[in-house]
């Protein structure tokens, strides 16, 4: 059952009731209380399987703490509610969570838009949030190590994975020089956009970019920004709708003789579950053209934490029945990452965790995860390749020409150079 701001009051007793939030704070934290973790993702609409993921991934490994005698000796319980990928309601739930639920941390959040809302908030609230899915770089590259909200974290790749991985990956490739964008109409893809072609400019100056076309949340008709593309000749396209709308415009892509024409699509967290059930149908139509990555590959992992990541697929695939998306083991990763830095700090203090968790590294099903001090970005490995149908899954995984670049090479690294979209 949800607690409210009126519940924790009602033991405020003598003190009164502004003396008992001044002395245990708005979530009356004491020993013998939960730790509380507030999470938020889309629950609802096109998006709604990465926050449901999210919801199971916190879930699996709450479960697996609880069983094995909680955070410092405390049991953990989760309250999980829908960002709607709306800014505003994004930082209406974290104040929610924190204010009236009494949330000792905060986890997830999809959109890269709701996360630069939720940033600046975390600071007034004190709350630390381990983001695991909002991808645009200026969260941890200007929230953090520009502007000093320490409060933020991010375990999931940022959109280094989606566009400096592609540009490596596509600059070794002399017959695709004209490319054309098929992007989010908001801060994730014309991030994403801008740091693709930032990035392969510099790595192939003979490169041309010919045609864009932005589609907004909640698209449904993807016919006009295919063709407009398509018109324009490109030898590639970069896209960056996801969930949903990644497989409609898949699609209707191949229904307009997209994959005829090009030589090759790259779609920006291709790799994620739901598109991979969504287009298992239409696997032969692609023709070997579609690449893509995501923020973990349940198919992959480095060879230190492969008997780690086996036991997180087994106990997922167990318990929840589907293969664990990127969204689930970000936010399994995050909840151990929290219980990692609360334990060596030895409390629950969002100042002393901070300072537990700067510099961390910690196994996870996705690999070696260090939270790099200067920003608070999680660095890890994770390849990009090729979708196929390979024998030993029941649906494709990015699992042929797997490129896998040690995250030095293809990460961004402070300080930071500014990238104008």
């Amino acid at each position: 059952m949800k607690a409210s701001r009126r519940t924790f009051l009602a033991g405020a007793g003598a003190l009164g009731a502004t003396a008992y939030l001044r002395k245990y704070g708005a979530r009356g934290a004491r020993a013998d209380q939960p730790v509380r973790i507030g999470g938020q993702g889309a629950l609802s609409g096109a998006h709604a399987d990465y926050g449901r993921q999210m919801r199971m991934g916190a879930t699996l490994a709450i479960e697996e703490i609880n069983e094995n005698g909680g955070i410092l000796g405390r049991q953990v319980e989760l309250n999980f509610l829908d960002e709607e990928l709306r800014p505003d309601v994004a930082t209406r739930n974290a104040r929610v969570q924190v204010d009236d639920w009494g949330a000792d941390f905060l986890v997830g959040v999809d959109s890269s838009g709701s996360s630069l809302a939720v940033g600046p908030v975390l600071a007034e609230l004190d709350r630390i949030c381990v983001f695991t899915h909002a991808a645009t770089h200026r969260l941890t590259e200007e929230l953090v190590a520009e502007e000093g909200i320490r409060q933020i974290f991010r375990a999931s790749v940022p959109i280094y994975q989606d566009s400096i991985l592609a540009a490596h990956i596509f600059a070794e490739r002399d017959d695709i020089t004209r490319w054309a964008n098929i992007g989010a109409d908001y801060e994730y893809g014309h991030a994403s956009w801008a740091m693709f072609k930032h990035t392969l400019e510099q790595l192939r100056p003979d490169v041309e970019f010919v045609a864009e076309a932005w589609a907004p949340f909640h698209t449904i008709d993807f016919s006009g920004h295919v063709s407009s593309v398509l018109a324009a000749d490109p030898h590639a396209v970069f896209a960056t709708p996801w969930a949903g709308e990644a497989v409609t415009m898949l699609r209707t892509s191949l229904v307009m003789g997209g994959f005829d024409q090009l030589e090759a699509w790259w779609q920006a967290m291709g790799g994620s579950v739901d598109v991979l059930e969504g287009i298992a149908a239409q696997m032969d139509d692609f023709d070997g053209k579609l690449w893509a990555t995501a923020r973990y590959l349940f198919n992959w992992s480095e060879d230190a934490t492969a008997a780690t990541n086996a036991a997180f697929n087994s106990a997922f695939e167990e318990r929840w029945g589907r293969h664990p998306n990127y969204s689930a083991e970000c936010t399994y990763a995050a909840v151990y990452s929290l219980k990692e830095a609360a334990e060596t700090a030895g409390s629950t203090d969002t100042a002393e965790v901070i300072e537990a968790m700067e510099g961390m590294t910690i196994e996870t099903p996705a690999g070696m995860r260090t939270y790099r001090e200067e920003d608070h970005q999680a660095v890890y490995t994770v390849p990009g390749g090729r979708v196929a149908v390979l024998d030993e899954y029941p649906i494709p995984v990015v699992g042929e020409d797997l490129y896998v670049i040690d995250p030095q090479d293809y990460y961004r690294w402070p300080p930071f150079e500014p990238v104008e979209y």
